[in-house]
């Protein structure tokens, strides 16, 4: 009993060892990428606005499709549900306050959040994996090019531009969405509708979506370009460096958005 104690405090001990390192890492990672931003061409090495411009449409221009199809699915599914739910106590005219704020606070961001970490995580893992596994880093270094210059700096930046504005286009599909279903319900246009939703809304409520949305993309991509440098095993580890890469993005994303809402909303 005594052992079987033991070994399982040794593999505890073991695991929160190699969470922290991989922490660590992580937080190396991100430190070293806002150096080049802020002083590579000083010293050199400047982060070509080409491979900026690259990763902002991979992972923002090339999302927007699948970002406002499902932000209008969920923005009916939310109508849907407030209208079934407040009909209940005779208050269908907070539907639209209702929304506006859950999309606006909540939801317009996190589905946001994980779809990018779905997309763009998972690419930044399999890229740098791969790049690993074939020794393609070690050669970035050899030519005297730093690989986290080169391959975390511009997706770190395009990161942190197009998420926010993925998230105002997530709150606009969302509530479009909304609005088609519920106007007819409430006895008003969709005009009227989406007249009403701004009238509602104030600075805070985009605030909050969209702060979240700035330490939604540090995560996704510290999160993916970690587990791609850290990849071994061959096209077998890229495979597992990719699950994992989005599953610990998701993750970390619903965890950060209850701390955000735990404290913003007390």
């Amino acid at each position: 009993m005594m052992d079987t104690a033991l070994r399982l405090l040794n593999r505890l001990g073991r695991r929160t060892m190699m969470a922290v390192d991989a922490v660590g890492y992580a937080a190396g990672l991100l430190g070293e990428s806002f150096r080049f931003v802020v002083a590579g061409r000083r010293h050199g090495q400047p982060v070509r606005m080409t491979a900026i411009v690259e990763q902002m449409r991979q992972v923002g221009a090339d999302a927007i499709p699948i970002v406002l199809l499902l932000s209008f699915t969920v923005g009916l599914m939310l109508a849907i549900q407030f209208i079934a739910t407040l009909s209940e106590f005779g208050a269908q005219s907070q539907v639209v306050l209702a929304v506006a704020k859950s999309v606006t606070r909540e939801f317009g961001v996190l589905i946001t959040g994980i779809l990018v970490a779905g997309r763009s995580g998972s690419a930044f893992a399999a890229r740098i994996g791969s790049m690993s596994v074939s020794q393609e880093v070690d050669a970035l270094g050899v030519m005297g090019i730093d690989p986290v210059r080169y391959l975390v700096a511009p997706a770190l930046i395009a990161m942190l531009l197009m998420l926010p504005i993925l998230t105002i286009l997530s709150d606009f599909a969302a509530i479009l969405g909304a609005a088609l279903y519920s106007s007819p319900m409430l006895d008003m246009s969709v005009q009227t509708y989406l007249t009403q939703t701004l009238s509602q809304l104030t600075p805070r409520d985009v605030y909050e979506g969209l702060s979240k949305s700035i330490v939604f993309a540090l995560l996704i991509t510290v999160i993916g370009v970690a587990t791609g440098f850290s990849v071994t095993g061959g096209a077998e580890g890229v495979g597992r460096a990719t699950t994992r890469a989005v599953v610990l993005s998701i993750t970390a994303i619903v965890l950060a958005d209850m701390v955000f809402s735990f404290f913003l909303n007390r």
